[in-house]
């Protein structure tokens, strides 16, 4: 059986999609985010992610509060240090050699401690972020299953993979730098600040002044870079849509010679993902030599100042070398947090994109209380049901019918008529807007959906196969079927005929598109499954459209069999194949214009007759003995006017 809903007819699809795009934040091609909403919100709803991590983080914060009290204490040893040399010299009482080893030993301890630690921390933020982000694409997954079918009809399948992959990795690269290195370098800058004013007060007051400056200029450069990931991370999910769509559908754009209007799409878009990388990498990377330029002159200022108050004797050659050395690890953290807030807003734009998408409408959820089908019948009512996918272009209105068990009902009509959708609705892919629909009397609103779904079987016109052996792609329709089960299906379903000319069998494997096999082939992989499946009710949406003659016939003497003792649907365009149905619903608009067997609406001569005819009916004339056409070939005469029919 087939998992994939059937897709709604040319007419139908666009008001599927518009419908879709009325009720979803999204437009096709081009997700509407334009801008960061709210990204102070983002931040606190991904650091609530982190939440169930909070013991190995609490272990991290420990951890990096004594590796960077380590670091920071390093340069007030090495200035004790040097003084220690400073004073022996000058006493000419030679360097105390004891007392300097102690200090060094004291400082190289304490760096070593702190390299460890820092080690340590790395280690546990890793597992702290990969496993938020694993969570994180577990929601996703797991969003996926709960999205209504008109919302996934709106949106590119491309954009929806780059938001998976593309999107959820960056924000892992974000989250890393945020939750530990940013924690690292603003204790780095307290700590910093605290030895500076524990040496020289003085100093450390032209140290501070560099805190506001840098700070207007972080947020001047974040407040544009922040756009431009935005800007960045939206086209890139366009690239992703356009190069998915070109791949899936390479032999049409082969076929038609398309091949310069996709390169150009492609090159458009990839110049607007060019222009918006580029500015928010320019604005990533002037940041660092702006706070280098910055952090100089406070350098420079310190070193003067410095020199006065050691010629005033307000202050010692070691603490001078100390106090540089502060300087120096005072201006790497804001030059690092600046770094890191602009891959925080990067993060934030592309954190923002998937929130998006989880905080789309879902499907109505299943009944907390649902009810049961024990032993199902397999009768389906149709019970005044009404239906559009735009509130102001009804599809269907009142729409009655009845198939009871066992018969078989076959629904024809032109491009548009509604035809999928009222199999969308038995399936609840999408909801009845007014009246309901009832198996065995039982609305099925009031069911689970798996409930429902496991025992309905589907084979549709689009063929879907994952990678793995044919094996694989028939026991999926059954995951508990036996392998003699897996073999009659085959055998039912006339795969058992060319699977023995394949190299390895049953256990050839096939990519996802099936690209080794034919099309025939692979419908018959999917009619195989929805025999294994044994279902209640079976769903045929054209399910032998891609088969050749011969084969067809004998696939409907096994649907035949098949549809015995089971309610069938059975859309067809090729009303040859649906002559034996026990009632052909002939729609038009939404609406059952007609209804009987064949031969009873034969006889009416009505919108089935014409349709009939249609394709009976062609173009064909005699020719003459040069080739030339001769007379028309007879035709069926013209129906009668017929009235309306109502029901």
């Amino acid at each position: 059986m087939s998992n994939v809903p059937p897709q709604p007819e040319s007419g139908e699809r666009v008001a599927t999609r518009d419908q879709a795009l009325s009720r979803s934040p999204f437009t096709p091609g081009a997700p509407p985010m334009a801008t960061s909403e709210d990204p102070r919100g983002a931040a606190r709803r991904l650091l609530s992610l982190v939440r169930p991590e909070r013991r190995s983080v609490l272990v991290a914060l420990v951890a990096v509060t004594i590796s960077v009290a380590c670091t920071v204490y390093g340069p007030r040893l090495l200035g004790e240090a040097t003084d220690v040399i400073v004073d022996g010299v000058l006493a000419g009482d030679g360097v105390d050699g004891d007392r300097l080893g102690s200090v060094l030993g004291l400082a190289v301890g304490l760096y070593t401690v702190g390299a460890l630690l820092s080690w340590l921390v790395a280690y546990l933020m890793a597992g702290v972020v990969q496993r938020t982000m694993s969570g994180l694409r577990t929601s996703v997954e797991d969003k996926i299953n709960r999205l209504p079918l008109g919302y996934m009809d709106s949106i590119p399948r491309g954009d929806l993979l780059s938001r998976v992959t593309n999107d959820i990795d960056n924000v892992a690269q974000g989250l890393q730098l945020s939750v530990s290195q940013a924690l690292n370098q603003i204790l780095m800058i307290i700590g910093v600040v605290a030895m500076m004013v524990w040496i020289s007060p003085l100093l450390a007051i032209f140290a501070v002044l560099l805190i506001p400056t840098s700070i207007r200029v972080v947020k001047f450069i974040a407040s544009r870079s922040r756009l431009k990931f935005m800007d960045q991370w939206r086209h890139t999910g366009e690239l992703n849509a356009i190069v998915e769509e070109s791949f899936t559908g390479h032999a049409v754009v082969k076929v038609f010679g398309r091949q310069k209007e996709i390169e150009a799409r492609f090159a458009e878009v990839n110049e607007k993902t060019y222009e918006a990388s580029y500015k928010a990498q320019f604005m990533v990377g002037i940041t660092q030599p702006v706070m280098m330029f910055l952090g100089n002159l406070n350098y420079l200022l310190v070193a003067v100042v410095g020199s006065f108050r050691i010629t005033a004797g307000a202050m010692t050659v070691g603490d001078l070398q100390a106090f540089v050395q502060y300087s120096r690890l005072f201006t790497q953290p804001l030059s690092a947090l600046a770094g890191m807030l602009n891959m925080v807003q990067s993060a934030l734009a592309s954190v923002e994109r998937v929130f998006e998408f989880l905080d789309a409408p879902e499907e109505e959820p299943d009944p907390s209380d649902p009810a049961r089908l024990d032993g199902v019948r397999g009768r389906v009512a149709f019970e005044s049901v009404s239906f559009s996918y735009r509130d102001d272009q009804p599809l269907i209105e009142d729409l009655s019918l009845v198939a009871d068990p066992g018969t078989s009902i076959a629904i024809v009509g032109p491009t548009g008529a509604g035809k999928t959708t009222l199999v969308n609705l038995i399936m609840r892919f999408y909801e009845v807007d007014g009246g309901r629909i009832t198996l065995d009397g039982v609305d099925i609103r009031t069911l689970r959906r798996d409930q429902l779904r496991e025992r309905i079987g589907m084979v549709l016109q689009d063929t879907w196969l994952f990678e793995g052996t044919i094996w694989d792609n028939i026991h999926y329709g059954n995951l508990e079927a036996t392998d003699e089960q897996v073999l009659a299906a085959a055998r039912d379903s006339y795969v058992d005929r060319f699977v023995h000319v394949l190299p390895d069998g049953y256990q050839t494997i096939i990519d996802e598109d099936g690209g080794n096999l034919s099309a025939g082939e692979k419908q018959l992989l999917t009619i195989a499954r929805a025999f294994l499946n044994d279902p209640a009710i079976l769903i045929l949406d054209e399910a032998t459209s891609s088969v050749d003659t011969r084969t067809e016939m004998l696939i409907q003497e096994a649907m035949a069999a098949l549809r015995a003792q089971r309610t069938s649907f059975v859309i067809a365009h090729r009303l040859s194949t649906i002559r034996d149905a026990d009632l052909i619903l002939m729609m038009e608009d939404g609406k059952i214009v007609e209804k009987g067997s064949h031969d009873e609406l034969l006889a009416a001569r009505g919108a089935y007759f014409d349709l009939y005819d249609s394709q009976f009916r062609g173009a064909a004339v005699d020719l003459d003995s040069n080739g030339a056409a001769a007379k028309p070939v007879a035709t069926a005469p013209p129906r009668p006017a017929r009235p309306p029919m109502s029901f």
